[in-house]
């Protein structure tokens, strides 16, 4: 029989890596697994224990709440839409995120924003801005390139966003020795 964990914090392929390796030395069988979620054969109690307490020292967190576990997967298709998706951004997110979860936007939003005490469009941006900090650090496309890349109208508005959120435009951003950028489970 499959049991699904859901796993907090788990935002790229090294976290895929490290929470399957980890699994395995337990000798768990992992049927599956993808950002912030796992397919294993259902363990008994003790296994359970020891999976909870291998993922919280590896910094990750076992998820149990359903409306948690439903914020963490929003979360999850955002980072991945965002930072992992090839070729430019050109998803409506309401209507990506309804498909992919299944519920309308509106009860979406408002349980992400109870959770989370920021809305949807917010967590958008502040991921879309790292993604910018990321690109600007290793200087590989110019800010047209960005935005274009990230799905935004024009560069003013992404220089007035980034600038906005960060405090800096990007060309300020670039000459900054610690580049101020933030892992993605941090960003809030």
């Amino acid at each position: 029989m499959e049991f699904h964990l859901y796993i907090k914090n788990m935002v790229c392929n090294r976290c895929i890596k490290v929470v399957k390796d980890e699994l395995e030395k337990l000798s768990v069988n992992v049927k599956d697994i993808r950002l912030g979620e796992v397919v294993i054969d259902a363990p008994k109690e003790p296994e359970m224990s020891k999976i909870k307490e291998v993922l919280e020292e590896n910094g990750f967190e076992l998820l149990e709440d359903k409306k948690v576990k439903l914020v963490e997967k929003i979360k999850t298709l955002l980072i991945e839409q965002i930072h992992h998706h090839e070729g430019e951004l050109d998803v409506n997110y309401s209507e990506f995120l309804a498909k992919e979860v299944g519920k309308d936007y509106h009860t979406l939003s408002n349980l992400f924003s109870s959770i989370e005490n920021l809305t949807i469009e917010k967590y958008i941006i502040l991921q879309k801005i790292e993604k910018v900090k990321e690109y600007l650090i290793y200087n590989e496309l110019t800010l047209s390139e960005l935005a274009y890349k990230l799905g935004y109208s024009s560069v003013a508005h992404l220089s007035n966003q980034f600038k906005q959120i960060t405090g800096f435009s990007s060309s300020e951003f670039k000459k900054l020795k610690g580049h101020q950028r933030k892992p993605l489970d941090d960003i809030s």
